[in-house]
């Protein structure tokens, strides 16, 4: 009789992690499997009432004994007997004939450890929550694919189920886990198998190797700043510990990133010239600890500010400063706080400790049988008139005691973890109401402003009726229903099973909050209504807002690595150079803006032709005359209105050979931000004589010539990447963003001779004042000969120098041009210059020209560079030869990159980086080995496609939910992430989010053309290298 509630119990177990283990669900249409686990508790339940129906004295006895038999086989009795005479007089143990009974039994409940039993007191106390205990660890640990005894309890179960959910964020996850116990549950991929290698919805994973580098070696943080760190914070928790374990990033590289940042160091640096510090960690992951690192020292300061304003107000208690010292996210300190802020009503128990009641609500957990309630009936008084006052003061007491306690929250929230959460929208009763009084007054009234929030509404027809597991939900899908809430259009809500209530209720009476000795029905009764109502008013809205805050932030964070990679990929594309460039800004009313620009993108004339009138035949003839009279062969449109019209007319114009006999081919660039830009102080200050719509055509132009010099000039957010920009935070965005930008601007690096003062300013060390200092000293004493002269500049502080002298550089051959061009009063080679500094010596500066200013060495490693050549037997002239760079290898082939760095005193990784210096030929472009615009001279229309049709194109735009590829019609295909699959890519790409980015060519296969709703389906075929 009594085993076969705990075989059902054991099936139960089963289903929980099954249910786990799906693959995807996305809409739910039935519950009915989420209610078979109550079914089971029902058993349980009947049976402990049969046991306490037998009788109240035995059955304590047998659940005292049977617990503890599954503890009995694992002392291997067999090994004990040669022990046995001496302890004769202990076999008085009549328990073990029980042996044989129990061990079926007690495969079932493996380890009921249960962490909860060890605080809890009294005999009786500890059998219930044994007997309650089976049952709840029945439920967290049996797994049927894993056969590990649960020595770890419930924290190691929750550990092991994580690993089973797929989630489709890796970045935002990682700061999602600022929740105490449960800051973990959605961070799963950084866990993943070597099965799980190859995975769209996830970037490649920070947590690197250690022990492949030479000086990638766990090293301990210095006492100082270990000290500083745990002063400056002031909270109950290691720094450097939890942010290992919300970035999965190990404790030294942690340890070591927060010192290299409290040094002031900026993430370029760190990624170049710091590689063995940081465990050879790409930018994106460094900016990740980074944020992490900021978020976890903002969390400190606003726990410091909470607790100076409650201790001004006086509500301050240890154990509340206490409790707002552990919080390890904003939510839970939110929670905590949130009572206590002044501009709140008084919470119902404050009222209640107001009146006195904290006493009795204590006395009701600790000793039950000396109270009584009527003593504190006070008749006149507000809230203690009757028993039943009284009662619900205590309630209220005891619901904000359990609300707080740190060991209910992680219980209720590990419930949470093995049960089906759902994220559910529905269309809001607002917007029904205003889509009915819309087709009621359309007959009779014209489509005004209502007619564009009637298209919203439509637009939202995916989440009328949406349910989705939270751990399934995609980034995207929490965007649009989060935009679909803030416009009133969906109304969207958590769903918590009813079983996580039942089981949270039952484990708070009967284990965690049980009085500790007897307790009449009317004290019970204030217990469980006490419990009830903490779940219903206080812990359920926790729990909802913990979701949707955790979601929310785990999918901005996901739209912001799309920009980021977005706007990487576009700031990179290769530059067109060497030969010049009509840019051609389209439009139909006030015409065609041209602007032609010499291959050093200065402009050489601007003009307004207007093809899409009368006297087409008059405009080509001036554009035949401008092309032939600047040899201008390419032409550059932007994307935006007229572009198909304007890409028609250039089309018809080389197809008759209109332009003979120059080869004219022509591109379509994306012109977003262009208009902004026109306008813009920068722009006016460049171009000041110019009018603005000319200046957007000089700016479309440019972005083929120069992409990276002329897309700094804009804001990040305006390039048009990525997607649902206006619904992520701002801040957030922008920081990320410019981030990119220095990472892109300083890894290219800049000719410090020819660079407009804008780029300088995302130099990483720079900024805007710094730039326009050595703007200033350009102008007044000549071109830069060296980095050394970048002391001179005022502004520029060591740390600053440091930063940014690797990422600058002095070309011999501009320095040479612009020298000849401005023919200033050059100083003697040689000549130190003095610099004059307030209250500080002068700082002797040579000008010769030093040869390895025009690489990526860094001056702190010239010395290195130069025993390193003279160790191979090179000379600094030949920086780029044929001749060094076989030198070099021969070295390197006769002997290992390590024994190298041993031999010239340095690291491994300063030496690859001087070999890359010294062997790069002059002028050197990372982007050369990114592709370019392409130039065609013929035009397809979307009515020419075919299904099944395999074309070329290149990806314009990605999303959360595929790519954007433009194929050449005018409208750009979508390759839904579905079709990106592991066969189709380069081994290179398969460990990144969507693995397509802005700017890669690819090759597509039409699946289906919708003309009349301008989409397009494409299917991934292949990246062309």
């Amino acid at each position: 009789m009594m085993r076969r509630p705990r075989a059902t119990t054991a099936k139960c177990a089963k289903y929980t992690d099954n249910d786990s283990d799906l693959s995807a669900i996305h809409i739910v249409s039935s519950d009915e499997d989420e209610w078979r686990p109550p079914e089971a508790k029902s058993k349980v339940t009947s049976k402990t009432a049969k046991t306490t129906a037998t009788g109240e004295k035995k059955a304590p006895v047998k659940r005292n004994v049977k617990p503890k038999e599954p503890k009995v086989p694992k002392v291997p009795k067999p090994k004990v007997p040669k022990v046995p005479k001496p302890k004769v007089p202990k076999v008085p143990k009549p328990k073990a004939p029980r042996k044989p009974a129990a061990e079926k039994k007690a495969k079932v409940p493996k380890g009921p450890k249960d962490s909860t039993v060890s605080r809890l007191a009294g005999a009786k106390r500890e059998s219930m929550c044994d007997k309650y205990g089976d049952d709840k660890l029945n439920i967290q640990t049996d797994s049927p694919n894993d056969g590990r005894a649960d020595e770890t309890g419930t924290s190691k179960r929750v550990k092991e189920e994580r690993v089973s959910f797929i989630v489709p964020d890796a970045h935002q996850i990682d700061t999602w886990a600022g929740e105490g116990s449960s800051q973990a549950e959605y961070r799963v991929k950084k866990e993943e198998g070597p099965d799980e290698d190859f995975t769209f919805d996830e970037p490649c994973l920070k947590k690197l190797k250690t022990s492949g580098s030479c000086q990638g070696q766990p090293t301990a943080l210095p006492p100082s700043l270990a000290h500083s760190l745990r002063n400056d914070l002031n909270m109950n928790w290691d720094l450097i510990q939890v942010l290992s374990t919300q970035t999965c990033v190990e404790q030294w590289v942690c340890a070591n990133i927060i010192s290299l940042l409290r040094e002031e160091n900026t993430v370029p640096f760190m990624v170049r010239y710091r590689k063995e510090k940081i465990n050879h960690m790409d930018a994106d992951a460094v900016r990740d600890v980074q944020m992490v690192y900021e978020d976890l020292c903002g969390l400190a300061k606003k726990t410091q500010s909470s607790i100076q304003t409650l201790k001004k107000d006086g509500v301050l208690t240890a154990e509340l400063e206490q409790s707002l010292r552990s919080c390890r996210s904003f939510d839970e300190l939110d929670h905590v706080y949130s009572p206590y802020k002044k501009g709140n009503k008084m919470t119902k128990a404050r009222r209640a400790k107001a009146l006195g009641l904290e006493e009795a609500a204590s006395a009701l957990i600790e000793k039950p049988n000396t109270l009584d309630l009527r003593a504190w009936v006070k008749s006149g008084t507000e809230g203690l008139s009757s028993v039943e006052e009284v009662a619900t003061g205590v309630e209220h007491i005891l619901a904000d005691i359990i609300a707080k306690d740190p060991e209910t929250l992680t219980y209720v929230k590990t419930l949470c973890e093995n049960s089906f959460v759902a994220l559910h929208s529905s269309v809001s009763k607002s917007a029904v109401k205003e889509k009915e009084q819309k087709k009621s007054a359309q007959d009779h009234k014209k489509p005004g402003p209502e007619h564009g929030k009637n298209k919203d509404i439509d637009k939202f027809h995916l989440y009328f009726e949406f349910t989705c597991n939270i751990q399934r939900i995609q980034p995207h899908q929490v965007l649009a229903i989060n935009r679909g809430e803030s416009l009133k259009i969906l109304t969207v809500k958590v769903n918590i099973p009813d079983r996580v209530k039942s089981e949270f209720i039952r484990w708070c009476i009967n284990c965690r909050w049980r009085p500790k000795t007897f307790a009449n029905q009317e004290l019970q009764s204030i217990i469980k209504n006490a419990v009830e109502d903490t779940y219903k008013r206080l812990i359920l809205p926790f729990l909802t807002r913990n979701y949707r805050t955790k979601l929310t932030s785990g999918a901005e964070k996901e739209s912001i690595a799309m920009f980021v990679r977005n706007l990487r990929q576009r700031l990179l594309l290769g530059p067109v150079r060497g030969c010049v460039i009509m840019g051609v800004d389209p439009g139909f009313r006030h015409g065609c803006k041209v602007a032609i620009l010499s291959p050093t993108s200065q402009i050489l004339h601007t003009d307004v032709v207007y093809l899409h009138n009368s006297g087409q035949q008059r405009e080509a003839e001036k554009l035949r005359h401008l092309m032939i009279r600047y040899s201008c062969t390419n032409v550059v449109i932007g994307n935006g209105t007229a572009c198909r019209e304007t890409e028609t007319f250039f089309a018809d114009l080389i197809s008759r050979r209109y332009f003979h006999p120059l080869d004219v081919s022509y591109c379509i660039t994306n012109e977003a931000g262009a208009s902004i830009y026109s306008v813009s102080p920068e722009a006016v200050k460049e171009m000041p004589d110019l009018d603005p719509n000319l200046r957007s055509a000089v700016s479309i132009g440019r972005r083929v010539q120069d992409p990276l010099c002329e897309l700094v000039k804009i804001d990040p957010k305006h390039i048009g990447i990525g997607t649902y920009q206006h619904d992520v935070s701002a801040g957030a965005l922008k920081a990320a963003l410019d981030g990119v930008v220095q990472e892109c601007v300083s890894f290219v690096g800049v000719d410090i001779n020819i660079c407009s003062e804008m780029l300088m300013r995302h130099v990483a060390g720079l900024n805007a004042g710094r730039a326009k200092s050595i703007a200033e000293w350009r102008e007044q004493n000549g071109p830069f000969s060296n980095r050394e002269q970048l002391k001179l500049v005022k502004g520029m502080g060591p740390k600053s120098y440091q930063q940014c002298a690797g990422f600058i550089r002095i070309n011999p051959q501009t320095l040479h041009s612009v020298k000849s061009s401005l023919q200033p009063a050059p100083s003697e080679p040689g000549k130190v210059v003095a610099k004059k500094g307030k209250g500080k010596a002068g700082v002797n500066v040579p000008t010769s020209l030093d040869p390895l200013d025009q690489t990526c060495i860094h001056p702190e490693s010239y010395h290195v560079a130069q025993r390193f050549l003279s160790y191979i037997g090179g000379r600094v002239d030949q920086i780029g030869s044929p001749s060094l760079k076989h030198c070099v290898e021969s070295k390197i082939n006769s002997s290992s990159i390590e024994e190298l760095a041993q031999a010239v005193e340095t690291t491994p990784e300063t030496l690859k980086l001087i070999i890359d210096g010294l062997t790069q030929p002059p002028g050197f472009d990372i982007r050369q080995n990114f592709g370019q615009e392409d130039f065609k001279r013929g035009i397809v229309s979307m009515n020419d496609l075919r299904v099944g049709a395999v074309l070329t194109g290149r990806v314009d735009n990605t999303a959360l939910f595929g790519a954007f590829v433009d194929i050449g019609v005018g409208r750009s295909g979508l390759i839904h992430k579905s079709n990106i699959t592991l066969n189709k890519l380069p081994a290179s790409q398969r460990r990144r989010s969507l693995v397509l980015g802005p700017g890669e060519r690819v090759e597509v296969r039409v699946l289906n053309v919708d003309v009349q709703r301008g989409r397009i389906g494409l299917d991934l075929i292949r990246v062309l290298q």
